[in-house]
C-alpha cells in the first residue's frame, strides 16, 4: 500500500511549493507549518532505502505532448498575488512513489524565477553532497539542499535567463544525488512541453487533484494486485513443499542383516 508520506499528499507537496517563497522572503514558517519540523543537517532519515530508480514517469494532469503541468494559486496566503508552479512530478511506475519533483515557481509582479527540486528520504541522501543538476550536454550545477522533511528534501536556485532558455530549448534535465552507499543516482526530468506549458494557462486545481487522487488509487490496486499475486504464488510453493515426499532419514540405522552361517 502506498502510504500518504510516500504519495506526497498533494497539497502539502504541491502547494507548499508555491508559497515556499513567500515564506522565507517574509520570515514566516508558511512550508515548516505545513510540512512538518525540519530536519537537523546530516543525513536524511529512511527506514529502508530502495534501489536505485532507473527512470521517471510523466506527470499525470499535464497535457498529452507535455510532462509538465500548471499550476496557479491566488488567495491571503500568496498576499493576494497570483503565484504559479510549472511542475513535474516523476513516478515510481509500480508504486507512484515520487522519485522526482521539479518546478519553476513565478510570483506575480516579480521578474525572478526559480527552480525548485525534491527528492525523496527514503533514498537515504546524504545532505551535505548535495545535488548535482544539468541539462543536456551542458556543465552539471552544484546545489546544497535548502531544507528537509520527513519525507523530502528541496534545492532551491534562482533561474538566470540563460539557464531558463536553456530548460525552454532542451530535451532532459538530470538530477543527480548520492546516497548512503556511496551511489550516485540519477532521476530523469524530461523537459519535453515545458515551454508551452510555462506560457499556457493553467489547469483547473480541483480538475487536477481529483485526477491525481484517481492515478494514485490505480496505483493501490496495482500495488494490492502485485501483493495478491506473490501471496498466491508463495502458497503454491509452500504447498508443493508441503506434498513432495519425505527425504530419507539418513541418520536411521540399516536393519542388521544375519551372520554368514546363521
Amino acid at each position: 500500500m502506498i502510504s500518504s508520506m510516500d504519495r506526497w499528499n498533494f497539497r502539502r507537496a504541491i502547494w507548499s511549493a508555491l508559497l515556499a517563497g513567500l515564506a522565507f522572503g517574509l520570515g514566516t514558517s508558511v512550508a515548516l507549518a505545513q510540512q512538518g519540523q525540519a530536519v537537523p543537517k546530516g543525513t536524511a532519515p529512511a527506514a529502508q532505502a530502495p534501489a536505485a530508480p532507473t527512470a521517471a514517469a510523466p506527470a499525470q494532469g499535464a497535457a498529452d505532448d507535455s510532462a509538465w503541468v500548471k499550476l496557479c494559486l491566488k488567495n491571503e496566503q500568496t498576499g493576494n498575488k497570483q503565484v504559479c508552479l510549472v511542475n513535474h512530478e516523476g513516478l515510481e511506475p509500480n508504486t507512484g512513489m515520487v522519485l522526482v519533483a521539479a518546478a519553476v515557481r513565478t510570483i506575480e509582479g516579480e521578474d525572478k524565477k526559480h527552480l525548485l527540486v525534491r527528492l525523496p528520504t527514503a533514498y537515504s541522501l546524504i545532505m551535505p553532497a548535495g545535488v548535482q543538476i544539468k541539462i543536456d550536454d551542458d556543465e552539471p550545477i552544484q546545489l546544497q539542499y535548502a531544507v528537509c522533511f520527513p519525507t523530502s528534501c528541496q534545492v532551491q536556485m534562482e533561474l538566470t535567463n540563460e539557464m531558463f532558455e536553456k530548460m525552454r530549448k532542451g530535451k532532459q534535465m538530470v538530477v543527480a544525488a548520492m546516497n548512503m552507499q556511496q551511489k550516485a543516482m540519477a532521476f530523469p526530468v524530461p523537459l519535453t512541453g515545458f515551454s508551452k506549458t510555462y506560457d499556457g494557462p493553467p489547469v483547473d486545481n480541483e480538475k487536477y487533484e481529483a485526477a491525481r487522487r484517481a492515478m494514485m488509487e490505480k496505483f493501490r490496486e496495482r500495488q494490492m494486485e502485485l501483493a495478491n499475486k506473490a501471496a498466491e504464488a508463495q502458497q503454491k510453493k509452500d504447498g508443493a513443499a508441503a506434498a513432495a515426499p519425505a527425504a530419507p532419514n539418513a541418520t536411521v540405522a540399516p536393519p542388521k542383516m544375519p551372520a554368514a552361517g546363521q
